[in-house]
């Protein structure tokens, strides 16, 4: 059986990427291969999969409540600071792979989608956004528990939207979509 087409698990997965002579590895198999060697040994990965978009949440939360200039509110009520961000993702995730930006744009939506309607709701928009963005960081502090460190929290901060994408990735490669 051909490498590419068996179900690879993390570490295999890591090994193949960074280690065969016969593959050029891309920009976006460096990137997932980096993120997933420093998240090899989470301690509770169901609750590590759910931290990873509740930062995400959060964070664009933070940003969709921010002061805009008018400049902004003129071109569209919509273009905030927030949807700033989320389209410059949704580009990066174009330029990093195709398969994963078109695989990603679904959590684009619905992320901007829950901030629509929190912006709506009668809840504090920057509340809420606070909350997740704390709860998310309690989760990825509990994935990471066994390091007894601060850095791959600070480092999940850091790629917080390459998280998702390799969230993705691990789906793809279980079912043999490429990257």
């Amino acid at each position: 059986m051909n490498p590419h087409e068996q179900t690879l698990n993390s570490n295999a997965y890591v090994e193949y990427v960074t280690q065969c002579p016969n593959t050029k590895m891309t920009e976006t198999d460096g990137w997932l291969a980096r993120y997933e060697k420093t998240h090899s040994d989470i301690t509770y990965p169901a609750l590590y999969w759910a931290a990873v978009p509740i930062v995400v949440l959060g964070t664009v939360g933070i940003l969709w409540t921010l002061p805009i200039p008018d400049e902004f509110f003129e071109i569209s009520p919509l273009l905030n600071w927030g949807t700033t961000f989320l389209m410059a993702t949704a580009v990066y995730y174009f330029i990093i792979s195709v398969s994963l930006a078109i695989g990603m744009l679904p959590f684009i939506v619905g992320v901007a989608g829950v901030q629509m309607w929190l912006a709506q709701s009668a809840f504090s928009p920057l509340r809420v956004s606070l909350g997740l963005l704390l709860a998310g960081i309690i989760g990825l502090w509990m994935g990471h528990r066994n390091q007894r460190s601060l850095r791959p929290l600070i480092h999940d901060l850091q790629m917080m939207m390459i998280g998702p994408a390799w969230l993705l990735s691990v789906l793809y490669r279980r079912i043999g979509i490429p990257l």
